[in-house]
C-alpha cells in the first residue's frame, strides 16, 4: 500500500487555538511546520554501535537535553522555545497551579483513605500533576480522552468529580461518570488496552468526517505509561493509527519505572523516537513543566483535528510514590533518585515562578490551600459514608438488556445468599 499523503498543517500563524475550560485560558502562539527540524531525534541519533553503558546513560538523560521542550525550568525561570512558545496570562498560570494543587490533595487524601481501609487500592499520581493537568487543559470540549488507571488529574480537567473515582478503588462500581458528556472514558486497568480503544475511536472520527478543522474538528488522546510501551497492544495501536491516519495523540507519561522495571530494561532509544518507525511525529516534553505540556499537547491535538495525526508525546516525569498502594518502591529504586526528582517538583516550580515574577499575591496561595482542605474533607466524608451495595449489585450494568439466563443466575445467587443466617 502506498503511503498516504499528510494533510497540510492548519497550525498557521495567527490561527486561533481551540480553548481550554480554565479561567485565564492560555493560548499558544504561532507554531511552525511540525515535521521540519529536530522534533524527532538529533540528540540521541543512532550513529553507530553503542555499548550498554552508553545506551543506559542516554536513556537516563531523557529528562534533560537539547531536544526536550521546556518553558519553565525547575528553578521557576521562564524560558522560550523556538517552536512551542506560549502566550499565557497570570490568571492562566494561576489556574494551572490551582489545578495541580487540588489534584495532588485529592491524590494524597485517597492514598490515606486506602491505608485506613476505606479503599481496596489506589494508584498514586504524585509527581505527575503537570503532565496530566497540562494535557487535560489542552483538550477541547469535543475531544475524547482514554485513560489508564492513574489519570486522576485528567479526570479533574474533564469535569469528573473526584468522588466518582472512589467507587472503582473501593470495588463497588466500574466508574460512575458519563464518558460522552465528559469526553473522558472509563479507566482501563489492563495495561495498554486503552491504546487500541483510542485508536478505534479515532478511526471512527476520521471515517465520520469529524476532522479537518482545527477549531471544530475532533481528536482523541490516549494516556499510558512507559511500561505500557512494552505491550503488544500499544504496538498494534501505533500500526493501525499510522495506516489509517487516525487523529489520536498517544500521550506517554514516562515516569521512569514500570512498577519495578526501569526504563533501560525496556528500550534502547528514548520512547518518543519510536514514532519514527511507524511514520508519524514524536516529541519529547518536560513532563514536570505544565506550561510546556500544555503547549505541546495543544499543538498535537490541533494537528490531529486538521488531519495530521497521529502524534506521539513522551512526557518525561517521575512517579514519586509507589506504583499502587500494594507496591513497595524501596525494594527496587534508590532514595537518592527520589531526592533528585524532588528538586524538579512540578508544583514548586510554578509557585516559585508566580512569586518571583509577582504574578500572585499571598492571598491567592492561602485561598488555594483552603480550597484544597475543603476538597479533602468532602472527599473523605463521601468515602466513609458510601453505602455497601447489596448482593444484587454484581449483576448490574452487565448487559444493556436483561436476559432469562441472567435473571435465573441472579435469582439463584440471591437465594443462596439468603440461605445464610446472617445474610452474608
Amino acid at each position: 500500500m502506498p503511503p498516504r499523503k499528510r494533510a497540510p498543517s492548519r497550525s498557521s500563524p495567527g490561527a486561533k487555538p481551540v480553548g481550554s475550560p480554565i479561567v485565564g485560558q492560555p493560548t499558544v502562539g504561532p507554531v511552525v511546520e511540525p515535521l521540519a527540524g529536530p522534533i524527532v531525534g538529533t540528540a540521541m541519533e543512532i550513529d553507530g554501535p553503542h555499548n550498554p553503558q552508553q545506551i543506559i546513560a542516554g536513556l537516563r538523560a531523557t529528562s534533560e537535553g537539547e531536544d526536550l521542550v521546556q518553558l519553565l525550568t525547575p528553578e521557576g525561570q521562564r524560558v522560550s522555545h523556538p517552536r512551542f512558545d506560549l502566550e499565557i496570562s497570570a490568571a492562566g498560570i494561576q489556574a494551572l497551579y490551582r489545578d495541580m494543587v487540588l489534584v495532588r490533595r485529592v491524590d494524597r487524601e485517597a492514598n490515606v483513605l486506602q491505608r485506613q481501609g476505606q479503599l481496596g487500592l489506589w494508584a498514586p499520581l504524585l509527581g505527575q500533576e503537570a503532565a496530566q493537568v497540562g494535557a487535560g487543559r489542552a483538550m477541547a470540549p469535543q475531544d475524547m480522552a482514554f485513560p489508564s488507571y492513574r489519570e486522576h488529574g485528567v479526570a479533574w480537567c474533564r469535569g469528573v468529580d473526584p468522588t466518582e473515582l472512589l467507587g472503582i478503588f473501593r470495588g463497588v462500581d466500574q466508574g460512575s461518570w458519563d464518558p460522552n458528556s465528559t469526553g473522558f472514558q472509563l479507566y482501563a486497568v489492563v495495561v495498554g488496552t486503552q491504546c487500541l480503544h483510542a485508536t478505534g475511536y479515532a478511526m471512527g472520527q476520521r471515517l465520520d468526517g469529524k476532522i479537518g478543522n482545527a477549531e471544530t474538528g475532533e481528536a482523541t488522546i490516549c494516556f499510558f505509561g512507559d511500561g505500557a510501551t512494552s505491550q503488544g497492544d500499544v504496538h498494534e495501536a501505533f500500526v493501525w493509527a499510522a495506516v489509517y491516519d487516525a487523529p489520536v495523540v498517544f500521550f506517554c507519561q514516562n515516569n521512569q519505572w514500570a512498577i519495578s522495571a526501569s526504563l533501560d530494561r525496556q528500550t534502547r532509544v528514548p520512547l518518543y523516537r519510536r514514532a519514527r518507525g511507524y511514520g508519524f511525529p514524536g516529541i519529547r516534553v518536560d513532563g514536570n513543566d505544565v506550561l510546556a505540556v500544555f503547549a505541546v499537547t495543544q499543538w498535537a491535538l490541533r494537528e490531529c483535528r486538521t488531519g495530521n495525526g497521529p502524534v506521539l508525546i513522551e512526557a518525561c516525569t517521575y512517579r514519586m510514590d509507589a506504583h499502587t498502594t500494594s507496591d513497595d518502591p524501596t525494594r527496587y529504586r534508590l532514595a537518592d533518585e527520589l531526592e533528585e526528582w524532588k528538586l524538579k517538583d512540578p508544583l514548586e516550580r510554578v509557585r516559585v515562578h508566580l512569586v518571583r515574577e509577582g504574578l500572585a499575591e499571598p492571598d491567592f496561595f492561602a485561598g488555594v490551600i483552603d480550597e484544597a482542605d475543603e476538597l479533602a474533607r468532602r472527599l473523605r466524608d463521601y468515602c466513609t459514608s458510601m453505602p455497601v451495595p447489596g448482593p444484587e449489585r454484581i449483576f448490574s450494568n452487565i448487559y444493556a438488556e436483561a436476559s432469562p439466563s441472567l435473571d435465573a443466575a441472579r435469582a439463584d445467587f440471591l437465594a443462596y445468599h439468603a440461605s445464610f443466617e446472617d445474610g452474608h
